[in-house]
């Protein structure tokens, strides 16, 4: 059971990126994917999870309206979308898979987790 993000990157304020969590050894369908995210100094903070029904719970209300995650279910990859970033966007991001089927803020981070991606903002 393998979770690989990538995707991260340098980029100006109000640009965006996609992040993408692919899974390994499982199929991520049947899976709650959680992105949390780690600013320097910082606790870590959930962002958002998408369910394996596809609904989406966002953890932190800074991010609505701005991020929003999909699947590909052929890649076995969750994305998410990073649209209007801010400096204050600036963080590791992580992906985490969790076999419950719905958005559990604490059952979410007893999962299995992804290395974390890098994300700057400039501004």
């Amino acid at each position: 059971v393998q979770l690989q993000a990538s995707g991260g990157g340098l980029v100006q304020t109000g640009g965006s990126l996609r992040l993408s969590c692919k899974a390994s050894g499982f199929n991520l369908d049947w899976y709650a994917v959680g992105w949390f995210r780690q600013a320097p100094g910082k606790e870590r903070e959930g962002v958002l999870c998408l369910s394996n029904r596809m609904d989406t719970t966002f953890y932190s209300e800074l991010v609505k309206g701005r991020f929003t995650s999909s699947r590909d279910s052929v890649k076995n990859t969750v994305y998410l979308q990073l649209n209007d970033l801010r400096p204050e966007d600036t963080a590791v991001y992580y992906c985490v898979a969790h076999s419950s089927a719905n958005c559990d803020y604490s059952d979410l981070q007893s999962g299995s987790w992804g290395q974390g991606t890098q994300v700057t903002v400039s501004s």
